[in-house]
């Protein structure tokens, strides 16, 4: 995730990208990021109460995984209306 918001910074500067735009696009990349950290932490909380197999937490934690995943599609189809315009094969 990291990795893709560098680039998606890297972007953001090299084209001319209004100041909405770029505010959108730090909405988005911090958004993610912050999501992908919450599920990590309650990843490990789970894992710290419930050590052993338990299909209960298989279940949230595969909720919080789908919760991220749900938000970076939607970041994919956010960065595609920005920066798809700036491409000259697609107008």
């Amino acid at each position: 995730m990291v990795v893709i918001a560098f680039f998606v910074l890297m972007a953001m500067f090299y084209f001319p990208t209004s100041k909405i735009e770029k505010a959108i696009l730090l909405t988005v990349i911090f958004t993610i990021l912050i999501l992908e950290l919450i599920n990590s932490v309650f990843e490990r909380f789970l894992d710290f109460l419930r050590p052993q197999k338990d299909e209960r937490v298989r279940k949230i934690k595969d909720l919080m995984s789908a919760i991220v995943l749900t938000a970076s599609l939607g970041s994919i189809i956010i960065g595609l209306i920005i920066f798809l315009p700036y491409f000259k094969i697609f107008q």
